[in-house]
């Protein structure tokens, strides 16, 4: 009878942590444009999660998925800012200053 209790108090716990991972809100994220750089430069986040990228350099900016660019921002002023809902892990960088990058890693 105690190993049934204990059974049946460990699925319970299980289905518990299932059920609130699968009922996660996603995240917003914020990488800062300043100084030629993006702040943070690796981003770890979860898939579904929103990053949004805020230019607070002088120059403008864009976001560009390195080496195939398919997915981009257009060029960001001053106080704008882009959002993109991550789904993979991926490096990205800007098509207007190319030493800039970025690396965004989705984690389970």
């Amino acid at each position: 009878m105690r190993k049934k209790r204990i059974l049946v108090a460990l699925i319970l716990v299980f289905l518990g942590i299932s059920l609130s991972y699968a009922q996660r809100t996603p995240v917003k994220h914020v990488v800062e444009i300043k100084k030629l750089k993006f702040i943070p430069a690796e981003i770890t986040v979860q898939k579904g999660d929103t990053i949004v990228w805020i230019n607070k350099d002088f120059f403008p900016h864009d976001v560009a998925k390195f080496k195939d660019k398919s997915w981009q921002s257009s060029p960001l002023q001053q106080g704008e800012s882009w959002a993109k809902v991550i789904s993979k892990t991926e490096d990205y960088f800007c098509t207007l200053h190319v030493v800039m990058k970025g690396k965004i890693i989705v984690k389970d």
